[in-house]
């Protein structure tokens, strides 16, 4: 799955630990969500989401698979 988590971010002028302390979570979470080696919770997609003013679909992009393509 891909997201604009990290745009978001920087646009925002936060760091990782910044935007991880504003959502209760720890910076390792923000980059692990960032670089798409862990998938937020539904709860924390929300909360994300809400945070930078945004859908979940403008921040989260799932991927297609070939079948979806045609």
């Amino acid at each position: 799955m891909r997201n604009s988590v990290r745009e978001l971010r920087s646009s925002r002028g936060l760091s990782q630990g910044q935007l991880g302390a504003a959502l209760g979570v720890s910076r390792q979470t923000i980059n692990a969500i960032e670089t798409g080696r862990y998938t937020p919770s539904l709860p924390l997609a929300l909360s994300m989401a809400k945070f930078f003013k945004v859908s979940v679909e403008e921040m989260f992009h799932a991927d297609q698979s070939p079948a979806e393509n045609q």
